[in-house]
């Protein structure tokens, strides 16, 4: 299997429920970096696993509507922890759908999963992956 990442950056605001949480019960602020990891058990016609142009622009686009935002305050999710696991979900998933739709080129139509990684920090990260 064939992979590629690309790597960016988000920062949020936002708050859990729940006794196991703490102090991060509170309103509190995360700077995720993410990685986004597309796979491909073949190379393309042009010998690539996806266009990392391409790629990097959608993941960008993808964290631009959850950086500098309160996920508290957003609709998509309401009555959710937005857990880092649960953030690198959906960053998956969003990605999938830009996939599907044709936003990283008609030779991303080849891939067969991706995986997305949201570090915390140095020590600590998640990851979520889905086939495509």
């Amino acid at each position: 299997m064939f992979s590629v990442t690309v790597r960016d950056h988000m920062m949020i605001a936002h708050s859990f429920r729940g006794d196991v949480f703490g102090p991060a019960q509170r309103l509190h602020g995360a700077t995720f970096v993410v990685d986004a990891t597309f796979r491909r058990p073949d190379l393309d016609a042009d010998g690539i696993v996806v266009d990392i142009g391409l790629a990097t622009e959608q993941l960008r686009a993808v964290l631009g509507e959850l950086t500098y935002r309160n996920l508290d305050d957003e609709p998509a999710f309401a009555g959710v922890n937005t857990t880092t696991e649960v953030l690198a979900r959906t960053v998956a998933d969003r990605l999938a759908d830009r996939v599907h739709a044709g936003d990283l080129g008609a030779g991303a139509q080849g891939l067969a999963g991706i995986t997305v990684t949201l570090h915390e920090s140095h020590v600590a990260w998640a990851s979520y992956e889905r086939p495509l």
